[in-house]
C-alpha cells in the first residue's frame, strides 16, 4: 500500500509533461494530489493507532475465561465507548446506563433475589405486558418450552419453573449486569433509541467474546435499583443486561429460540 502511494505522483508528473496543461493548473494539480497522498497516510496511521488501542484494551487471556472471571475495565470502556455511537433521534442520547460489578452486582443480585422471592409487590417504571395474542403468543410459549426443554424443567414442576424464572434476579450469575435507564419526559422514540443502543452493545460484547442476556424481569422492582444504586428519581429503568464469560456447560445456553419467517416481519415494496 505504502509502496503504490510513493509511486503515485510519478506516472501524474508524466501525464502532465506529455500535455499541453498550463503550468499553473498542474502545479495545483500535482499540489492537491500531495495533499491527497498525505491524508492517506494519516488516515493510515490512525487506523494503525485505533487497532493498537483495541489490542491494549483487550489483553489476551492467560487462560480460558471463566463465567466467573469479572471483564478487565479497560474492555468495558472500549466496549461501552462502542455502543455509545449508536443512533438516535435528533442525537440526544436519552440512555443512562449503570454498570454493577464486583461487590455491587453481588449486593444487588442478593436484595434483587430475595425481593422477588418474598412476592413482594412489583414497582416496574413502565406497565408490564399483560398478555400476547396470536402469533406472538405463540413465540413466547415456543421461547419458554425452548428454555425447560434445555435446563429439564418439566411443565408441571412448579417449583422448578418458578427457581428458574428466579434466576433472572441474580443476573443468571453473570459477574456484571448494565441497567438502562431514561429521562421522565422521554417517549416512545426515546425508548426506541434505548434499544438500539441495547442492541449496539450487545453486539459489541459478542464481537469481544463475551455473552450477554437483556432481561426485563431486572426493571420489575425499579424502585429498588434506583434505592440501591443512587439513581436519580427523575430517570426511569427500562430493563437490564446481563453479561460476562459465557458458560457453555450451562445447558440453559443449548436452548435455542425460533426466528418468523422473513414474510411474516418484512414487506418489501417495489
Amino acid at each position: 500500500m505504502r509502496q503504490s502511494r510513493k509511486l503515485l505522483l510519478a506516472p501524474v508528473a508524466s501525464f502532465l509533461l506529455a500535455t499541453a496543461l498550463p503550468a499553473q493548473d498542474a502545479a495545483e494539480l500535482l499540489t492537491r494530489m500531495k495533499a491527497m497522498e498525505d491524508r492517506i497516510h494519516a488516515l493510515e496511521s490512525e487506523v494503525q493507532s485505533l487497532k493498537g488501542q483495541q489490542i491494549a484494551a483487550a489483553p489476551a487471556q492467560p487462560q480460558p475465561a471463566t463465567v466467573a472471571d469479572p471483564v478487565p475495565q479497560p474492555l468495558l470502556d472500549h466496549i461501552f465507548a462502542t455502543a455509545q455511537q449508536a443512533p438516535s433521534n435528533c442525537n440526544v442520547q436519552p440512555w443512562v446506563v449503570h454498570v454493577v460489578s464486583g461487590a455491587a452486582a453481588e449486593n444487588l443480585r442478593s436484595v434483587l433475589h430475595a425481593t422477588a422471592a418474598s412476592g413482594e409487590a412489583l414497582t416496574p417504571d413502565f406497565p408490564l405486558t399483560g398478555g400476547y395474542e396470536g402469533a406472538y403468543r405463540t413465540r413466547q410459549i415456543d421461547a419458554a418450552k425452548a428454555l425447560f426443554a434445555a435446563t429439564g424443567v418439566q411443565r408441571e414442576d412448579i417449583e422448578a419453573r418458578r427457581d428458574s424464572f428466579l434466576r433472572n434476579f441474580r443476573f443468571f450469575d453473570a459477574p456484571h449486569a448494565a441497567f438502562l435507564f431514561m429521562p421522565e419526559w422521554a417517549g416512545w422514540r426515546e425508548a426506541a433509541d434505548c434499544g438500539m443502543y441495547a442492541q449496539s452493545l450487545m453486539l459489541a460484547l459478542t464481537a469481544h467474546g463475551l455473552g450477554s442476556c437483556a432481561q426485563g424481569a431486572l426493571s420489575h422492582h425499579a424502585a429498588l435499583v434506583r434505592r440501591e444504586l443512587g439513581v436519580s428519581e427523575d430517570l426511569r429503568l427500562m430493563f437490564g443486561i446481563a453479561f460476562g464469560y459465557e458458560d457453555p456447560a450451562h445447558p440453559a445456553n443449548a436452548a435455542r429460540t425460533v426466528r418468523a419467517p422473513l414474510a411474516e416481519t418484512t414487506l418489501f415494496h417495489d
